[in-house]
């Protein structure tokens, strides 16, 4: 099983690498991506069975690469989780478009992510 982390900023890519640490004893693989451009090729390449993605990112927009996964790629299976500093509406309405899986906002919960990261590739 693998989980991809894409977000530009280091502090809070190394915060979730580290809070999703314990999965790798369950045989889970970690990746990561600090642009969209990144991300959208590694996804393509690992196919992740859940992907941590930061909306705000440079070279392609969070929503960009899970709209190319989810409606454009055509890729099964992987579920997208948009983590974002805004929670506004319009933000959500955005990533339900796009296909987005759940849309969590910062700052976050690490045991709610660690959570949701069992929950979603059944480690419970």
């Amino acid at each position: 099983m693998k989980i991809f982390i894409a977000d530009d900023e280091p502090h809070l890519r190394a915060l979730i690498s580290q809070t999703l640490e314990e999965l790798e004893d369950e045989g889970v693989e970690l990746f990561t991506a600090t642009t969209g451009e990144e991300a959208l090729s590694s996804i393509q390449a690992e196919r992740p069975n859940l992907v941590f993605l930061d909306v705000m990112m440079p070279k392609k927009r969070g929503f960009d690469v899970c709209h190319a996964v989810k409606r454009e790629l055509g890729l099964e299976g992987i579920h997208i989780i948009l983590l974002t500093a805004k929670g506004q509406e319009f933000d959500r309405q955005r990533g339900q478009e796009v296909g987005a899986d759940l849309y969590m906002t910062k700052p976050f919960d690490p045991a709610a992510l660690v959570a949701k990261a069992r929950e979603v590739l059944r480690l419970c």
